[in-house]
């Protein structure tokens, strides 16, 4: 389902449309806004893929819960494994 265009006349987006085929994908809208920024920004080639890190699942839950504190989740100290890669993955 494609999303609205509401985005076309936000000025922090550089390349709105890569924005929203990259929200459609499933990415983060942070996430969408850095690649599709970065990609507009002729000194940065970011790669489609990420990096070779290890799958949420194969992480103990103290290194999630460790990531979940640099990024700023909030409710990481109740919450479960499986929780905690939920919201890792969707932040």
């Amino acid at each position: 389902m494609a999303r609205s265009n509401k985005n076309q006349d936000d000025p922090r987006l550089k390349d709105p449309d890569l924005y929203e085929t990259l929200r459609d994908k499933g990415n983060s809208k942070e996430k969408a806004a850095r690649i599709s920024n970065a990609q507009a920004n002729q000194g940065m080639h970011p790669s489609k893929k990420g990096g070779s890190q290890a799958a949420y699942e194969d992480w103990s839950k103290k290194e999630l819960y460790g990531r979940a504190r640099e990024i700023g989740i909030d409710g990481r100290s109740k919450m479960t494994k499986a929780e905690l890669i939920d919201a890792l993955r969707h932040h």
